[in-house]
């Protein structure tokens, strides 16, 4: 099975740690990178061309919503999953207007979860819900 490259975008290093550590554990994942900002996603992301990207909504600087609309205007563009502390129903317009495609509470992440919004993410042809999680 091919590995999915995976780039963990957050301004909290306790998260980075522990989505990196979800992602290390979860086949077929494989961590590329971990940066803390929307400026650090976008210079990163052409050199380790990650087939997804764990993206924080509130980052400083450019943030999630906007670096996630930034990436979906690249030639191959990386799947992109939302991540934040907010219920989904704040961000349901944001996801939708930057192409994301899935929004997850931090507090849901894990394995199980990863895995299940990456098989629908890949195969969606419209908007779903994932135990919480909207897929689009």
């Amino acid at each position: 099975m091919t590995a999915v490259r995976v780039l963990i975008v957050d301004d909290q290093e306790p998260f980075r740690r522990a989505a990196a550590s979800v992602v290390g554990m979860t086949d077929p994942f494989e961590l590329v990178g971990a940066v803390g900002s929307g400026e650090e996603c976008l210079a990163v992301v052409p050199r380790l061309r990650p087939d997804l990207v764990l993206l924080d909504v509130g980052l400083p600087g450019i943030d999630g919503i906007e670096t996630a609309a930034r990436l979906r205007a690249l030639l191959s563009p990386p799947v992109v999953i939302l991540v934040s502390t907010h219920d989904e129903r704040e961000f349901a317009d944001g996801v939708a207007r930057s192409g994301a495609a899935a929004y997850v509470t931090k507090s849901a992440f894990g394995p199980d979860r990863l895995a299940a919004v990456w098989a629908l993410a890949g195969n969606s042809g419209g908007s779903r819900t994932v135990s919480g999680s909207s897929v689009s």
